[in-house]
């Protein structure tokens, strides 16, 4: 991960140069170095490509718990500012998570490197020349799912920003343009991408198994069960994807490039990230485990006392991505990667499109794979219905446990319309329009173009 993450000193100035710098609006034209003058031989796509992945770290550093968990049921919050004002449902358009400007420094890398990566091997039709267009199309579509499932309609920008003579004030486009874009990227890359890459990239560049896994989620929050199935079944039969045992389960974080992970950000110690600042930074951590989701737990689910300190009356320590036992008063560096999508996450994905097309024989077998693991006893439809109230909801309860703080609870809230239901009791939440986050004033100050989610003007 170093060396994917080490650029040459042109490397460096052109991504400065091309990132549209810290906004979607805040462009400035071209002036030292253009795409098409930096693209020259393959060593520069490739670069070009490692600046998306850069791009990418940055971006879930800063907000990555605040969109997943911040406004949903498993955490609480003592702390001010955006922990806050998610927890409590007081949104305003000045709070750092509802800045997009990192999404659209991804954005902007990945359409120089589709652009002009053709012009860097010129007529060779080379295998490297396909695996980075994959790469750099998945890596532009889950920028753009992320800003859909968070502010809904936005801007979708397809081509580098190179001169004045171009739209500098953009309009936003409905959810299913962008979606529809997001799929086609992520269709593209199963085409292009590698199956593997050699070592711990494999978890850290984009595969045909990740591209695959972002269309399973695409496909679910579309309610498009039948392609989610589909696209699930071929993430499943590729073999190096597989369920580590339980005693290894917090090594899919701490150590990291599991047999279990599909897809990681990947950070060390020179590029740390915020996981122990949202999750154990001594007493004082962004957010603990909220009382609902303690009790949510099954007594003799041997995830518990991996996933937080059981000693303590009121739990402190989520220490489940740095390890039992973990002193979270440890100065060291937050090094570990975050894991985005894992072979649990598309197991339960599956079995939740099992049991909204009505075959719980399907879904239950899947069900079954994850509660087995964690000591759990399994479940028939009646044990289902009576314990949570559906097949869905068992599926949902899992998701919830299994991958607890790993960022997707609040987006299957908002995929099953369980939002509202979830968090009105809580923080008063109760107006759909509000599911939204608020543009960042930033952005409308640059763009008259761009309105303001309705909620919050």
């Amino acid at each position: 991960m170093k060396k994917l993450l080490k650029y040459t000193f042109c490397s460096l100035l052109f991504l400065s140069v091309s990132g549209c710098s810290n906004s979607l609006l805040d462009k400035e034209p071209i002036s030292n170095v253009s795409g098409e003058g930096y693209y020259k031989k393959p060593s520069d796509a490739q670069a070009g490509v490692n600046g998306i992945y850069n791009g990418l770290q940055s971006l879930f550093r800063q907000n990555f718990a605040y969109w997943g968990e911040g406004r949903a049921d498993n955490i609480v919050t003592r702390h001010a500012g955006d922990p806050a004002a998610l927890q409590q449902n007081t949104l305003t358009p000045v709070i750092n998570s509802a800045r997009w400007d990192n999404f659209y420094t991804v954005i902007s890398r990945a359409n120089y490197a589709i652009k002009y990566i053709p012009q860097a091997f010129g007529t060779e039709d080379s295998e490297l020349k396909r695996q980075l267009l994959g790469q750099a199309h998945a890596l532009r579509a889950l920028a753009y799912f992320y800003l859909v499932r968070i502010w809904g309609q936005v801007p979708l920008v397809t081509e580098p920003y190179e001169g004045l003579d171009q739209d500098l004030f953009v309009k936003k486009n409905t959810e299913a343009e962008v979606l529809a874009k997001v799929e086609a990227d992520l269709i593209l890359a199963t085409e292009n991408c590698a199956s593997n890459y050699s070592g711990a990239r494999n978890r850290v560049m984009i595969t045909k198994g990740a591209a695959y896994a972002f269309l399973t989620q695409l496909y679910m929050w579309q309610k498009k069960y039948a392609q989610a199935i589909e696209m699930a079944e071929k993430v499943i039969a590729d073999s190096q994807y597989a369920l580590v045992p339980i005693e290894d389960w917090n090594n899919i974080f701490v150590k990291g490039s599991s047999t279990e992970s599909i897809f990681e950000v990947g950070y060390n110690e020179v590029q740390p990230n915020n996981l122990r600042v949202w999750y154990a930074n001594g007493s004082d951590s962004d957010y603990v485990p909220s009382a609902g989701f303690i009790a949510s737990i099954e007594p003799d689910d041997l995830r518990k006392p991996r996933i937080y300190d059981v000693s303590q009356v009121q739990p402190r320590k989520i220490w489940k991505f740095f390890g039992q036992g973990f002193n979270d008063e440890s100065p060291e560096p937050s090094a570990g990667n975050i894991v985005l999508t894992r072979l649990a996450d598309i197991l339960l994905l599956k079995a939740e499109a099992h049991a909204n097309l009505n075959q719980p024989v399907e879904a239950l077998d899947l069900l079954n794979r994850i509660r087995i693991r964690a000591g759990l006893s399994v479940l028939d439809q009646n044990k289902a219905q009576s314990q949570f109230g559906s097949l869905v909801g068992s599926i949902l309860h899992e998701r919830s446990v299994e991958l607890c703080f790993e960022g997707h609870r609040w987006f299957d809230l908002l995929r099953n319309e369980t939002a509202i239901s979830t968090m009105k009791p809580i923080n008063g939440l109760s107006d759909k329009r509000n599911l939204l986050w608020p543009i960042h004033e930033g952005e409308l100050l640059k763009n008259p173009n761009l309105q303001q989610n309705e909620f919050y003007r």
